[in-house]
């Protein structure tokens, strides 16, 4: 059976760039080895498909490579779909990890998340140096529920520069290189062994930020997040935080349909 997918970049800067988005919005006879493959052979960071069958819709969100409990581009652009083409807005959706809220403000979608998970307060960042990178500032494990290592660096000029050898970034999900001042941060994110070597924008990689500083006492913050240009998909992330729940939002545009089966 063929049904169609939505083309999105996620989190653009200025209408270009961002993270692009397969939305298939009929799941009905798909089996979860069938999702995969779609995912797989649409090739982008993450594909995501809605199941509507019951009071709130499931977002289920596949890398080429594995399902994921949680990401953030997936879910603001499955509820850009939602909220401007249809079929009906949405305030609320579903994925593996619980409920997230949506809202729209303009032209920019956010989702709101809780902040409750586990953190690491000294991990192990050896896998950094031996995969190139300088050894961080600061870091955290923060388990979303997959492991993301967040290290945090002194400048931009850090985060440009980074060349990491990927085989060795595989031994855990992704690593969020950061950089920040009082309003702005910018970031990269690795995650090779989801089957993306480097991601043009990542917001469950910014809740993970939004966690970590609340674990080091900093609870309540707000970043505009850069990130994508070293790739050439620059991209940019809002993110406000409060102790208990982290929000995430950015502009979307729609590139295409494509049929998939």
């Amino acid at each position: 059976m063929v049904r169609p997918a939505h083309v999105l970049r996620v989190f653009t800067r200025d209408d270009v760039g961002g993270n692009h988005l397969g939305v298939v919005n009929d799941v009905v006879g798909l089996t979860d080895v069938d999702m995969q493959a779609i995912a797989a052979d649409l090739g982008f960071s993450e594909t995501t498909f809605v199941d509507w069958s019951g009071d709130i819709p499931m977002v289920r969100i596949f890398t080429p490579q594995v399902e994921m409990e949680f990401a953030g581009h997936p879910m603001v652009g499955t509820a850009w779909v939602m909220n401007f083409l249809g079929p009906k807005p949405q305030s609320k959706l579903e994925c593996p990890v619980g409920f997230v809220d949506v809202t729209v403000d303009g032209d920019i979608v956010f989702i709101e998340t809780a902040l409750n998970q586990k953190v690491d307060d000294h991990p192990d960042t050896s896998v950094l140096t031996r995969a190139g990178l300088p050894e961080p500032e600061r870091a955290w494990m923060v388990h979303m529920p997959k492991h993301y290592l967040v290290a945090q660096y002194p400048d931009s000029a850090a985060i440009t520069g980074l060349t990491p050898d990927m085989d060795v970034l595989e031994e855990h999900f992704g690593t969020l290189c950061f950089a920040r001042d009082e309003r702005r941060a910018h970031s990269r994110f690795f995650a090779p062994a989801g089957g993306v070597a480097e991601d043009p924008a990542t917001g469950s990689a910014a809740v993970a930020l939004a966690r970590a500083m609340v674990h080091a006492g900093e609870e309540t913050g707000r970043l505009t997040i850069d990130q994508g240009a070293e790739i050439g998909n620059p991209s940019r992330i809002q993110l406000s935080w409060t102790a208990d729940s982290a929000r995430i939002g950015g502009t979307v545009q729609h590139d295409a349909i494509e049929l998939v089966k």
